[in-house]
């Protein structure tokens, strides 16, 4: 085998399929999830293998693995989630940065932060590059997600200049795909799931606000390729898809493909919901030699086919 690799978050949307490729690649792979948001089908496929172990642990809690990598993908990322229980999620993005970083110290491992574009919160620079510092609320609705994610960065930095751990930070950008969780409250599953239930499209806002999405098939090359960049590249970078459509232009888009009947309805924009979010990710082009390849039409028919597997079953 080529490595012992650790995926806090594993059986959620983005680590499963990180799960899948580090399995193909011939590596190990230890997958650690609560199952708050994560689901057992998501992995269910892969309990069989071998080379493949499922812990059902929260990373708020310590735990002692040996292991050669770690992602640390465990949080939850959708707005009604992370607002459910807030102070969990702040204590998942600090302690469960804390609890990683110290396998990461005592195992020598290499270990991978998976930050958010919510860390520049609603940006007054367009679009952003990692340079900028953000416009975060500490006091609003979303802090507890864009503060730990904030603070998760700042421990990472602390555990390298401090203990010499190895790490990595994406910032990681709208990303969408196969094994989203169809109740999520994320834009591109909402839409879908009402589109082919022949339901009213909810918009929030004027539905002129922009969002970038990238296929998660490119979200694994980006990632993957960090992880295996040079020890001197720590990021953070951004991993996302430059390409920007308003709200509007998606619900368009996806009652095109999926011929159906609904209507668009307005309602009120959320408290501290961003107005613009776009990457500029020239860093990555040039550390990593990465950059999205998966157009949004060709990305939203492979969720469709997800979607439409998933509503009949």
């Amino acid at each position: 085998m080529n490595k012992k690799i650790l995926i806090t978050g594993g059986a959620g949307f983005l680590g499963s399929h990180l799960c899948r490729r580090l399995l193909k690649e011939n590596n190990e792979v230890i997958c650690l999830d609560n199952f708050f948001t994560g689901v057992k089908e998501n992995i269910i496929d892969l309990l069989p293998n071998p080379y493949f172990e499922l812990i059902r642990h929260d990373v708020q809690e310590p735990i002692l693995l040996e292991v050669d990598e770690i992602y640390n993908l465990a949080c939850p990322a959708s707005p009604p989630y992370y607002q459910f229980d807030p102070v969990a999620t702040t204590r998942t993005s600090v302690l469960g940065a804390i609890n990683m970083l110290e396998i990461a110290k005592k195992c020598k491992a290499k270990i991978l932060q998976a930050s958010t574009s919510e860390v520049y919160g609603d940006p007054e620079v367009h679009p952003q590059p990692e340079s900028y510092r953000g416009n975060v609320s500490t006091t609003g609705i979303r802090a507890c997600y864009d503060e730990g994610k904030r603070c998760a960065e700042t421990l990472f930095f602390d555990y390298q200049r401090q203990y010499n751990v190895k790490i990595k930070i994406a910032r990681i950008f709208n990303t969408y795909g196969p094994y989203m969780n169809q109740n999520d409250g994320r834009v591109v599953s909402n839409f879908i799931v009402q589109a082919l239930k022949n339901k009213d499209i909810t918009i929030y806002g004027n539905g002129k606000q922009t969002r970038s999405f990238q296929y998660v098939d490119d979200l694994m090359d980006g990632i993957i390729k960090l992880m295996n960049s040079s020890d001197n590249f720590t990021g953070p970078v951004n991993i996302g898809n430059p390409s920007e459509f308003t709200m509007i232009e998606l619900a368009q888009k996806i009652i095109e493909l999926t011929n159906s009947k609904s209507n668009l309805v307005f309602k009120p924009l959320p408290l501290d919901d961003p107005m613009q979010r776009q990457p500029v990710i020239d860093l990555a082009k040039k550390e990593l030699n990465w950059e999205p390849h998966v157009k949004l039409e060709d990305g939203l028919k492979k969720t469709i086919e997800y979607f439409i597997k998933v509503i009949n079953d």
